[in-house]
């Protein structure tokens, strides 16, 4: 608790040291700075790299984006330092994912001098998963906040950060409408395609090394089982590992799928013990081999799919 006051100490400090400068930075560049503003470009803050994504979907040419949350940075652990808080007090819009995957947030806007930023929780409305563990409900709350790695969550996320845009920058509403219709488009089809592979396999159990997948599952009728929590903490216990194995000997699974920033050690354990091989699964939740959020998806979808099969 100490050094969470303290910590809240600094950032109001930093804050109010900060609040007079005039421009939104990008490493520091005035002229970067004057160049995008003589761009008339809204300038955007997000938690991490699938809420840049989508506002770079809706957006395009008309924002410029800083994440928070840096790559290789495990995003359920972070914490924003001062120059993230500098960011906010400059920026017009803030998107953040919600559903406990911030924990940060309400303390953060609490100590910003930015009376026109306008704040986007994408994931308000959704119709959530319950978190089930007591632990992880007292720790993080009572939703799973994984929305964006469904399909169906992208869409809903993305309307609500096109709305936003529309509310700071009403004379492109068409543009950002356009936007949003055109990137809707592509994950409906995505998820047709899918829909109708996925409807053909008779196994629909997966195993990962990170229970990230549950809105993936809502939306086509799948079961994951994990390696880690929610909340990607703790290995898994003894018993945990045995009913694992005994899952995956029992469901045939043939591979067991890994992400970015969870360590592998465990899963490459119990791959070796039932016979399955590790394949890389994308969470989005860091920018990755280059691809974007189309590209992922329908990698992630395809590796899920050929295990089933």
């Amino acid at each position: 608790m100490y050094k969470k006051i303290i910590s809240i100490l600094i950032l109001m400090c930093t804050v109010i040291t900060f609040s007079a400068c005039g421009n939104f930075s990008k490493v520091g560049s005035n002229k970067t700075d004057d160049k995008n503003e003589s761009q008339g470009k809204i300038q955007v803050v997000v938690s991490f790299n699938a809420m840049r994504e989508f506002v770079e979907a809706v957006g395009k040419d008309k924002v410029e984006i800083k994440t928070m949350i840096p790559n290789g940075t495990e995003p359920h652990d972070f914490e924003p330092k001062a120059r993230n808080l500098e960011d906010l007090n400059k920026a017009k819009v803030f998107v953040y994912n919600g559903f406990g995957m911030e924990s940060w947030v309400d303390k953060s806007l609490k100590v910003l001098d930015n009376k026109q930023l306008v704040t986007v929780e994408a994931s308000k409305g959704f119709d959530p998963i319950k978190n089930i563990d007591e632990g992880e409900i007292k720790e993080h709350g009572q939703n799973d906040p994984h929305v964006w790695l469904s399909l169906k969550g992208a869409e809903f996320q993305a309307k609500n950060i096109k709305e936003a845009l529309v509310k700071v920058d009403p004379s492109n509403k068409d543009y950002y409408e356009k936007n949003y219709k055109d990137f809707s488009n592509q994950l409906d089809s995505l998820y047709n395609d899918y829909k109708k592979k996925f409807d053909t396999v008779a196994n629909k159990n997966f195993v990962t090394g990170h229970a990230a997948f549950a809105y993936l599952c809502r939306d086509f009728g799948l079961k994951q089982s994990s390696v880690e929590d929610v909340f990607a903490e703790g290995e898994p216990t003894t018993k945990k590992m045995e009913e694992l194995i005994s899952y995956s000997k029992k469901n045939k699974i043939k591979t067991i799928f890994v992400e970015d920033m969870v360590s592998p050690k465990v899963s490459e354990t119990l791959a070796k013990e039932v016979g399955a091989e590790v394949q890389k699964i994308y969470t989005l939740e860091n920018q990755e081999d280059n691809k974007d959020y189309i590209q992922s998806m329908k990698s992630n979808l395809e590796l899920i799919y050929n295990s089933l099969k």
